[in-house]
């Protein structure tokens, strides 16, 4: 069973978490067959479904949080339904593509795979990616490496592990397709880094459990080396598989 960990953010999860890049859509596009209907698993705020409704007749979109589709992008071509990942209430061979973006590292993976296999269409394509620790240049990594790893390290579950490794760990039952390594680029100011650090799940059990919200005392130590606007990259690795 999927976790949740974003239900109580989700506003923050909607305004702060970077988008993904429009040549990671259109790498995992050249493989698809037809653009009849995708299943955005674990959708969050929509980001990804939204792109897939730009292409694909109907998208639905599942998540477990109420809040977070509370907070999703509307189009008139997404379904929205609150649901397990290992479970749903799709038709046998109804999807020519389904995506997971950031979040396959919550789910119980053999069953959610046992389900990718059901519902996909012949050809179908399971794209499945995440995107890893941002860097922005030497002297500002080194003040966040700390942050990540001393300060809310003891608070990340264990599943983070598999982002670290770009969810090598993670063995898949279908025919894999080589992917090429991808980035998120983005121009950020101090508050939108601090947003973004405030989503992390991690730092959210450090305030739930300590009380103390530990974001602005990192921002006091690099914000006299952060500009107005500051380059930051984030790596994107990309899992593609063709179901059947």
């Amino acid at each position: 069973m999927a976790k949740d960990y974003f239900s109580g953010h989700s506003k923050l999860y909607a305004t702060f978490r970077p988008t993904y890049p429009d040549v990671l859509y259109e790498f995992i596009f050249k493989h698809v067959k037809q653009f009849d209907t995708a299943w955005d698993c674990a959708t969050g705020n929509g980001q990804v479904a939204q792109v897939l409704a730009n292409s694909f007749k109907t998208v639905y979109a599942t998540d477990i949080s109420r809040e977070q589709i509370q907070h999703a992008h509307q189009k008139k071509n997404i379904v929205y339904n609150i649901e397990q990942a290992e479970q749903t209430s799709f038709a046998d061979n109804q999807f020519d593509l389904i995506t997971v973006a950031q979040a396959i590292h919550w789910f119980d993976t053999e069953t959610f795979f046992q389900e990718v296999a059901r519902v996909a269409r012949p050809g179908g394509i399971l794209a499945v990616w995440g995107y890893a620790n941002c860097f922005v240049n030497s002297e500002i990594d080194k003040h966040f490496v700390h942050f990540y790893q001393n300060i809310v390290g003891p608070y990340w579950d264990k599943a983070r592990v598999l982002i670290e490794q770009h969810y090598q760990p993670i063995s898949f039952p279908f025919e894999e397709i080589p992917s090429p390594p991808f980035q998120i680029q983005v121009n950020w100011n101090l508050e939108q880094f601090a947003g973004y650090l405030t989503t992390w799940s991690a730092t959210q059990k450090y305030i739930h459990t300590t009380g103390i919200d530990p974001v602005p005392e990192f921002i006091k130590q690099i914000k006299p080396r952060w500009k107005d606007a500051m380059p930051v990259t984030f790596p994107v690795f990309l899992r593609l598989m063709r179901v059947k």
